[in-house]
């Protein structure tokens, strides 16, 4: 016989299915993703859902695109929060898989992409977001936190990427070898000459902890965090632990998360109970 809150789970995990195919069906095609402008920078985006605005950032380094989502990430955050939160995600600014674009900027490239995150926001009209971020998303998501704390009240950091002292060149080299070349093949205005500075200040002069924000920053920043750890060369583990054990209000979801594949829904119903607890409460 099944237990009646087996059977009650079930029976929603149905529903929920149902109603995600059928949305996925409508979003279809091109018209699913939309286009924000702001001077020379073009940003595609998706919004899917209701509720709570919940920005979510793909992995995938500087080629992170919406797409990730569909056939790249552990699971799609799309498919499973957008029946309870307005799901926000979008291509980065010059990812070669994707349709965003503009401006390399050489002396700020971190901060040229939170400029587009917290752009889109704005153009949507959301001032307060809760954040998942996979691999890329994790730096990006502390460089929020630094710039716009007081408008998330929660992070989530899926496999964050971190810097690897024994693998110090990691990112660099790997983006000077792909990103970089299919990049200028493709866009006239952007030289190697133009990457190898951008690499060199996104990955090497602050290569350290997690690219964006310092050791002191995450013991002092007050929003909660929680964090989904990895152990691979571009996902190290010490540095995800080290920035749990720092930040004062971190929580740790099991390790390992993604294998066995059993093991991914225990980790997406503590995102989903984490981002219930700390979603702001409407009057």
């Amino acid at each position: 016989m099944v237990n009646p809150i087996r059977r009650a789970l079930i029976a929603t995990g149905a529903a929920v299915a149902a109603a995600t195919a059928a949305r996925r069906t409508f979003a279809q095609g091109d018209d699913s993703m939309s286009v924000y402008e702001r001077g020379d920078v073009s940003i595609h985006y998706q919004d899917t859902g209701s509720g709570f605005p919940l920005l979510l950032i793909p992995g995938g380094g500087l080629n992170s695109v919406a797409s990730y989502f569909d056939s790249r990430a552990p699971f799609n955050p799309i498919q499973e929060f957008s029946n309870d939160y307005r799901c926000i995600t979008m291509d980065l600014r010059n990812a070669n898989d994707g349709q965003s674009t503009g401006p390399l900027e050489i002396d700020r490239p971190w901060n040229s992409h939170t400029d587009d995150q917290l752009g889109l926001m704005d153009h949507l009209g959301i001032t307060e977001f809760m954040v998942i971020g996979f691999c890329i998303g994790g730096p990006f998501i502390w460089n929020l936190l630094r710039r716009a704390g007081e408008r998330i009240p929660a992070a989530v950091l899926a496999q964050p990427s971190g810097f690897d002292p024994e693998l110090p060149n990691l990112f660099y080299e790997g983006n000077m070898a792909n990103w970089g070349p299919a990049l200028a093949s493709r866009r006239p205005d952007i030289t190697m000459e133009m990457v190898e500075p951008y690499l060199n200040n996104m990955y090497r002069i602050k290569g350290d902890f997690v690219f964006t924000v310092t050791r002191e920053f995450v013991q002092n920043c007050q929003t909660p965090v929680l964090v989904l750890p990895d152990d691979i060369p571009a996902h190290p583990y010490d540095v995800a632990m080290e920035s749990a054990l720092l930040a004062p209000n971190s929580e740790v979801s099991l390790y390992p998360w993604k294998r066995p594949a059993n093991r991914i829904p225990i980790a997406v119903r503590h995102i989903h109970s984490f981002l219930k607890a700390n979603q702001p409460r409407t009057t």
